[in-house]
């Protein structure tokens, strides 16, 4: 998803929740739900790419293409994004917080 402005679709949290890892700029409600992955911790969700250009996205395909190369690490990544939350009980407790402070 190379959006150059994105609010926040719902298109990258569908990847996520099916197993299909999503690949996004940098940017809105993408940058929000869409952590990058770290071979190094096994943490993040996804592929982050920081240019609007066909470099950017050139770069995060190789960058998918080589981590598809590694069944285990591949496994990791979509297991993290299958794994992530974006229920209404989870945001509910945020929004209740957010609230509170205010």
């Amino acid at each position: 998803m190379p959006s150059m402005y994105e609010p926040c679709g719902l298109n990258q949290m569908y990847s996520l929740k099916y197993g299909t890892v999503p690949i996004v700029r940098r940017t809105g409600g993408l940058a929000d739900s869409v952590s990058h992955f770290d071979p190094a911790t096994g943490e993040g969700t996804g592929i982050v790419f920081n240019d609007f250009d066909s470099g950017g996205v050139r770069w995060a395909i190789a960058q998918a293409l080589e981590w598809y190369d590694s069944p285990a690490l591949w496994r990791r990544l979509v297991s993290n994004g299958m794994r992530a939350d974006f229920s209404w009980e989870r945001q509910v407790v945020e929004y209740e917080q957010l609230y509170q402070s205010l």
